[in-house]
């Protein structure tokens, strides 16, 4: 079987694992990686689990309002969506033109 040499970046941690498995089994860093790598590969996969604390993007109101917008920018075309917010920098130019100094958000349905 013709090999490839690879750089990757680990965490200390893993490879300090990896070299503490791979002196227990008597075999190089290297075949250990690999075999990890081969049985992850081999294992059907599984969905992604996400943190406890964080919700996923659009389970709460704001989120679901977020989420709503981009999907309604994201039907637009190019040219629309540039045509609005150059439309959103000419009012806040305006705006500081005549002393306002609030931040504008801007959003268009």
């Amino acid at each position: 079987m013709p090999y490839a040499r690879i750089a990757i970046t680990l965490p200390k941690h893993l490879v300090a694992a990896a070299d503490r498995r791979a002196r227990e089994l008597d075999r190089s860093r290297s075949r250990v990686i690999a075999e990890a790598l081969r049985a992850y590969l081999e294992s059907p996969s599984q969905p992604q689990v996400r943190e406890a604390g964080r919700p996923a993007y659009g389970s709460d109101a704001i989120g679901s309002a977020r989420r709503a917008q981009l999907e309604r920018d994201l039907a637009r075309s190019p040219a629309e969506r540039l045509r609005t917010a150059e439309a959103a920098a000419r009012t806040a130019r305006a705006h500081r033109a005549h002393g306002g100094y609030a931040r504008w958000l801007c959003f268009h349905s």
